[in-house]
């Protein structure tokens, strides 16, 4: 008879102690995978919403609000421009864009509105390449999946109202708000002018609901050119990634430009993130849980059933049975209660994310496919791990003395 054949004759005729052990493995990796699975959907919920923002943390001058913010061509204050570029070059973690603006009123059609000037992702990457530098690239790994999962190739006019920022303006073009068109009448590739300058209009950014709406963006040395203003900026946006902009990149900012005020507005997800965080910590706390309770009873099971076997032990090692064979045969018994553990583990738990997600995030939740490989590996470890003593004690048992108990 084969050692697999003896594992499966085994389970088979105890099946009480199979069932316990399969059930405490089973109830530790479902609600280790329950818990992932919502949290990885919630975190995927929290960065689509950090995207609708646009910026969430905003470098203002000293003295001005965030009601200052969204009327920044009439306060008049303003900072360097060589902030943005040393904000960019610093590579700090999590940051994925950076934006600085430069609002100044201007009339259009005899409407008032504002002439916002922004400075393309392209020409960051451009005072960077010279030193070799990757910009924006110095991201945890969150926050590089969410990254690679934005759309770079879309249309700049949807890049501006998602995401607040273009890749590439030129000076002589510009992009308009959607209540900038509904009251001047203007239309793409239309040419207009704006204090005294020429512009053709590029495209209309989509409706936002914000004063991106009343604006018109072009290239930021265009206004401060027009303007008079110098290398200067109303405000510095950057879009961080939600987990750091909630975190300690605030602190980060604020001893790199302390002359300068940093204000975030992901008060919309704070209560997310910190919910994510709870989660992630959950699921580690079940996971010790699947550790301890696994281990643990799959332990005893196994010294108990060394003890009832030692006669069977006896024989087989009598009739030339090595200790490695021995050792496979307990060993890989608990392989497979763990590996039929995390099997099912993975099922109930998905089961569970799916059905339960709604109610405890308000989010839908779907099976991820690559914590089935993450259930049956942690699984089987606890199993082969838990075994492993039992398995060393029953090599070390001596025939003779198993006979002289018969």
């Amino acid at each position: 008879m084969t050692p697999n054949k003896l594992i499966w004759k085994e389970l088979w005729q105890r099946p009480t102690a199979m069932v316990t052990c399969l059930l405490s493995i089973t109830l530790g990796v479902t609600a280790l995978i329950a818990i992932r699975s919502v949290t990885i959907f919630s975190e995927r919920a929290v960065s689509t919403q950090m995207e609708a923002l646009g910026a969430n943390v905003l470098l203002l001058p000293q003295g001005v609000g965030l009601q200052d913010y969204y009327a920044a061509d009439s306060h008049g204050a303003t900072l360097p421009e060589e902030y943005a570029v040393q904000l960019a070059l610093a590579n700090l973690e999590g940051v994925e864009k950076v934006s600085p603006k430069l609002s100044v009123p201007a009339e259009l059609n005899g409407r008032r509105i504002s002439l916002t000037g922004i400075l393309p992702q392209s020409e960051f990457e451009a005072k960077a390449s010279w030193q070799s530098a990757l910009v924006f690239s110095n991201k945890h790994a969150g926050c590089k999946k969410h990254a690679a999962a934005q759309d770079e190739n879309r249309p700049e006019t949807e890049n501006l109202a998602k995401g607040r920022y273009v890749r590439e303006i030129r000076e002589s073009e510009v992009y308009v708000g959607a209540d900038v068109v509904a009251s001047t009448g203007v239309a793409a590739g239309q040419q207009i002018t704006l204090l005294g300058q020429p512009f053709i209009v590029s495209g209309v950014i989509p409706a936002t609901g914000t004063v991106d709406d009343g604006r018109v963006f072009t290239h930021l040395h265009a206004v401060q050119s027009l303007a008079n203003k110098g290398e200067t900026v109303n405000v510095i946006e950057i879009m961080a990634c939600c987990e750091d902009a909630a975190g300690g990149l605030i602190a980060e900012l604020g001893q790199m430009f302390p002359d300068a005020k940093v204000v975030t507005i992901t008060q919309v997800v704070d209560t997310q993130v910190a919910i994510n965080r709870l989660m992630t910590n959950l699921s580690y706390l079940f996971f010790g849980i699947l550790l301890v309770v696994g281990i643990a009873s799959i332990a005893g099971t196994m010294f108990a059933n060394v003890t009832e076997r030692r006669r069977e032990i006896g024989t087989l090692m009598a009739l030339g049975a090595t200790p490695s064979l021995i050792s496979r045969l307990f060993l890989g018994k608990a392989l497979a209660i763990g590996l039929a553990g995390g099997a099912l583990g993975y099922v109930g738990g998905t089961a569970l994310a799916v059905g339960a997600g709604p109610y405890w995030a308000g989010i839908a939740v779907r099976p991820v496919p690559w914590l089935a490989v993450v259930a049956l590996v942690l699984a089987g470890m606890v199993a082969v791990v838990a075994s492993y003593l039992p398995a060393r004690r029953a090599t070390l048992i001596d025939p003779c003395l198993c006979f002289r108990e018969v």
